[in-house]
């Protein structure tokens, strides 16, 4: 205390050490299986990584990169939506390269908000959405996906979603494919939301990390939707489809005036990062499809491998359809506090899980759902899955 004031300003007086800091430290004192934080436990493809080596040696991006991003990344990027989308992205105006998608989110915030402006956001949400709408001076406005037992699913309410709207509203903040839930937004959702965002002159952000990573349905970007190309900031990540996550490598694509926008705030965040490593996801964004192909079967059949075990230990699961994570109800193994469960399940069965209640604003609808990640090596889930049995003893 100073001056008879807190230390940490009031905007983020709500936001302690992150979760995830948490069950990892927990999973390293107790030597439990993490399936907390979600990050792969290998490495991704070796060319990719030889291509980072290469770009050391050769000097390139060792000093600062150019502030947008070296121009054959920015390059990769605009091909990729178009290869993929259909989405002509001009690499000089329309392309911005970011410390990966959580300085992307940070940066669109700060850039996009006045304090006051209320964001919709889809809960349970990432968590540093709440805390980058805090630092922008914004209010979250949170629009709950309810869980269906019958389906499995998450599924969005899209009366309850046009009901939160207010002539305070200056953005909704989109997930597709969806952390924590798994949820893919289906194409009449997008159009719904695509309907409300022109009616009512709003922006639109929407973190697509793991848009590669869908094993049900499609991604369908909602800048493809009409009316949507200017007023939609698209987030993407090189860290979830390549599986080198330390390189927080991310990047935004939008009209020229949001993309100037974005980069007036992001200047003055990193300003630049990752040179070398930069050069290296250029390589990896031209990988050809079979890569994609593969790394989306491996995944479904790990889902499905580590659903499986949860089930028969007793939790009722909800099969993802996209991203590395599968949620979990606690309620069959006579248990409804997450967080009371994931801080003792590693003593129980030497097994990290992160409580799904941290990604809530109602904590109440969040209390009794447990969320593991997948993207592990398979032995590593066998094992995992063999240790949740003893909850089912």
């Amino acid at each position: 205390m100073t001056q008879g004031r807190p230390l940490l300003n009031r905007r983020l007086a709500e936001f302690g050490t992150t979760i995830f800091a948490e069950m990892t430290a927990l999973a390293v004192r107790t030597g439990s299986i993490n399936l907390g934080q979600g990050f792969p436990d290998t490495d991704g493809p070796e060319e990719i990584r030889e291509a980072a080596v290469r770009a050391l040696r050769a000097g390139h991006g060792n000093q600062y990169p150019p502030g947008p991003g070296v121009p054959e990344l920015r390059a990769a990027i605009a091909d990729h939506q178009r290869r993929r989308y259909g989405l002509d992205v001009d690499p000089d105006t329309e392309v911005l390269v970011t410390a990966g998608a959580t300085e992307a989110i940070a940066a669109s915030l700060l850039a996009l908000l006045e304090p006051g402006d209320e964001v919709i956001a889809l809960e349970p949400y990432y968590d540093s959405y709440a805390a980058c709408i805090a630092m922008a001076g914004g209010v979250r406005v949170p629009v709950t996906l309810h869980p269906d037992a019958a389906t499995g699913s998450y599924r969005l309410d899209l009366d309850e979603l046009r009901a939160a709207v207010t002539p305070r509203t200056r953005l909704i903040l989109l997930n597709t494919p969806h952390n924590p839930t798994g949820t893919v937004l289906t194409r009449e959702e997008l159009g719904a939301i695509t309907a409300l965002a022109c009616e009512r002159d709003l922006l639109v952000v929407t973190d697509e990390v793991y848009e590669h990573l869908v094993f049900e349905g499609e991604h369908l970007p909602l800048a493809t939707f009409p009316g949507m190309r200017e007023r939609t900031v698209t987030i993407g990540s090189a860290g979830k489809t390549y599986s080198f996550t330390g390189w927080k490598v991310g990047w935004v694509t939008a009209s020229p005036g949001l993309v100037a926008a974005v980069r007036s705030s992001k200047q003055f965040l990193t300003y630049v990062s990752a040179g070398p490593l930069q050069y290296a996801v250029a390589e990896a964004l031209r990988l050809p499809d079979s890569y994609h192909d593969e790394l989306r079967a491996d995944l479904r059949a790990k889902r499905d491998l580590l659903s499986g075990g949860l089930a028969e230990a007793g939790f009722e699961v909800y099969r993802p359809a996209g991203t590395y994570f599968v949620t979990t109800d606690i309620r069959p193994l006579g248990e409804s506090d997450g967080f009371a469960f994931c801080r003792a399940l590693p003593e129980r069965c030497g097994v990290v899980a992160i409580p799904n209640a941290v990604f809530y604003d109602h904590r109440e609808q969040g209390a009794p759902f447990v969320r593991f990640a997948f993207c592990k090596r398979t032995e590593v889930l066998h094992e995992a899955v063999d240790r949740l049995k003893r909850l089912a003893s």
